[in-house]
């Protein structure tokens, strides 16, 4: 089965990355850089493509934050939940689509639909051909804000769909949720659609701020917490030995 390098070097080396069809989530305070985490994560390596749904950034940072992390525009697929609000006569292209709202889940699954079988038909008609079915990536950022918008039970159910559709494609998932602002009982129902969960924590020290995570469910293995860093638009994770 097909693996993701996922640019966290510990899970890279030890476990060839993270085997498709898993979805994962990063369960992060306020303030840690989380998207950066995920944007990184996410990011598509040769032959492979990357959908981000994004519910916080507009898709123009969006694919700069990718383009940052090395990968190619054509590579990168953006559904854009913020940018129709305010200019209502932006039309879709093949690589940035664009929903009213976050509200508007139903769309936001469709074009979703759309873009995945668009990269499928690119994979399967390249030359040479890539890997079959083609390697997808998708990026949620964020559940936090669908959270916002739509109750618990709605937004486990778009979660479901998705999370499924990625097994299905043998791809991965990667979505954020901001680990302050819900209660126990709303990050364990999203906790149960997925497979592995990165926490990140965070520590105010005398003179900087340090942050770190650990990865839960890779093999059935806890990860050591893992230090990283984030300075004019850089994420680098420390080599943990």
């Amino acid at each position: 089965m097909y693996r993701y390098e996922i640019g966290i070097p510990m899970i890279d080396r030890e476990f060839g990355g993270l085997r498709a069809a898993s979805n994962v989530l990063i369960l992060a305070p306020p303030l840690t850089y989380a998207e950066h985490l995920a944007y990184r994560m996410a990011c598509p390596r040769a032959g492979e493509w990357t959908i981000a749904l994004s519910t916080d950034e507009r898709a123009a940072e969006v694919v700069g934050a990718f383009r940052k992390q090395g990968a190619q525009r054509n590579q990168v697929g953006i559904i854009d939940a913020v940018t129709k609000s305010s200019v209502p006569t932006l039309r879709d292209t093949a690589k940035a689509k664009f929903v009213t709202s976050p509200l508007d889940l139903t769309s936001m699954g469709i074009k979703l639909s759309r873009m995945v079988e668009d990269m499928w038909r690119e994979g399967v008609m390249a030359d040479p051909p890539g890997p079959i079915p083609p390697p997808i990536r998708l990026c949620v950022n964020s559940v936090s804000t669908i959270l916002m918008y739509a109750r618990l039970e709605v937004t486990f159910k778009f979660l479901h769909v998705i999370t499924n559709r990625m097994k299905k494609f043998e791809g991965i998932g990667i979505y954020i949720l901001n680990s302050e602002s819900f209660d126990e009982r709303t990050i364990a129902t999203i906790k149960q659609l997925m497979n592995i969960v990165i926490e990140v924590r965070t520590e105010d020290g005398r003179q900087s701020v340090e942050r770190d995570f650990r990865v839960i469910g890779v093999r059935g293995r806890t990860t050591p917490w893992i230090r990283y860093f984030y300075d004019d638009g850089t994420l680098t994770i420390e080599e943990w030995r």
